[in-house]
């Protein structure tokens, strides 16, 4: 495969999920085509190859003629790499479903290092010592603690020279196979049976301030459904169901680890099952069916600073709420939330505050 032509070209075509005319952000970026163009110059003939946190398809797309297995916790990135594929190339969720021996390993790093870990001490069962994992990154969103996990986990690094800020390590599998120590078991006050949190939940290794601050401002009342938007291990929906026995708790999630996660801290705490659906932003979802919205929306996707995925949450929910329905929302006071959500719904009210967030109420008018 060498040659001055580069057979695994990225087709200008891919698209960012989900598909806006407005996004001008491009589905890939200078870490894709590096190292795109240095396995230009490897013989991948019958080689298995498994492709990990592809963010929107680009890298498994190129490859496709190589037939890889492709591996992602992200909803979007599998959705994405789906569309972007015209459905030839269907990406797992469920890193149990990876089996057999790979050859190679292409992953761009994580920017969550406890996830990263989950992975390398996942792939040290897949590998063999002829096995080679190659890491591409952005040097700006570098953490030094992925060397050592590689270090560690994988085998002796090197990397590649830096091209438009992008830089390859490379890893040779020399260790042995080692258990993952995910998932966790996080007792929190107030709740008498530890959580349950995969390596890939937001604050998997304890409550961040703002779910504090949240948990205690949960509402009660005569609702029939009440929606946990971007639920993690589902703290949130629990404590709604505490205090509305009655109310059918749902739960979503971009991350499938953040469902499993949700799904087993509910069935640790209630007989009924719930409904917990893996999507993004609960899109496509049957309008007018939930009485309460409550979320505490990301503000970046993955390593990228946006209010997009917040807007898309607060859009969705206006459509999902039942007339005179409730979207409570908690963010950090410099977000603007309130001015937001007034031009989102024509209303917002402050519920609460503190120094560092804000809690907001938007009703859907009836």
């Amino acid at each position: 495969m060498q040659g001055s032509v580069n057979p695994f070209e990225i087709k200008s075509s891919l698209k960012r999920y989900p598909f806006s005319k407005k996004d001008l952000l491009q589905a890939w970026d200078s870490a894709d085509e590096l190292l795109l163009e240095h396995l230009s110059s490897l013989d991948l003939r019958d080689k298995s190859i498994l492709i990990l946190e592809d963010q929107f398809g680009a890298l498994s797309c190129a490859l496709e003629c190589l037939n890889p297995v492709t591996y992602s916790d992200s909803y979007v990135s599998c959705r994405a790499t789906a569309l972007n594929s015209e459905g030839r190339i269907l990406a797992t969720s469920d890193l149990s479903k990876l089996t057999g021996l790979f050859d190679l390993v292409l992953m761009r790093i994580p920017r969550n290092m406890s996830y990263f870990e989950d992975l390398l001490c996942r792939l040290s069962h897949l590998l063999q010592p002829s096995s080679q994992v190659i890491c591409t990154y952005m040097i700006k969103h570098q953490a030094n603690l992925s060397f050592q996990l590689l270090e560690k986990l994988i085998g002796p690094t090197r990397t590649s020279l830096a091209k438009k800020k992008a830089r390859l390590i490379f890893a040779q599998f020399q260790r042995s196979p080692t258990p993952s120590p995910f998932p966790l078991h996080i007792s929190f006050p107030n709740f008498s049976i530890p959580f349950v949190n995969h390596s890939n939940l937001f604050s998997r290794e304890g409550l961040d301030v703002g779910t504090r601050f949240l948990l205690e401002h949960i509402p009660s009342g005569n609702y029939k459904t009440i929606l946990d938007l971007g639920c993690a291990n589902g703290i949130i929906g629990i404590k709604a169901k505490q205090l509305n026995s009655a109310t059918k708790i749902i739960c979503t999630d971009d991350s499938s680890m953040a469902i499993q996660s949700a799904h087993t801290n509910y069935r640790n705490y209630f007989p009924d099952e719930g409904q917990f659906v893996w999507t993004n932003c609960y899109e496509d979802q049957e309008p007018e069916s939930i009485d309460l919205v409550i979320c505490n929306p990301p503000f970046h996707q993955g390593n990228t600073l946006s209010d997009r995925v917040a807007l898309q949450m607060f859009a969705n929910s206006k459509k999902v709420l039942v007339r005179g329905g409730t979207l409570r929302v908690i963010g950090n006071r410099h977000l603007q939330y309130p001015g937001i959500l007034k031009r989102i719904f024509g209303n917002s009210q402050i519920v609460a505050t503190n120094s560092k967030f804000v809690i907001v109420d938007a009703c859907k008018s009836v």
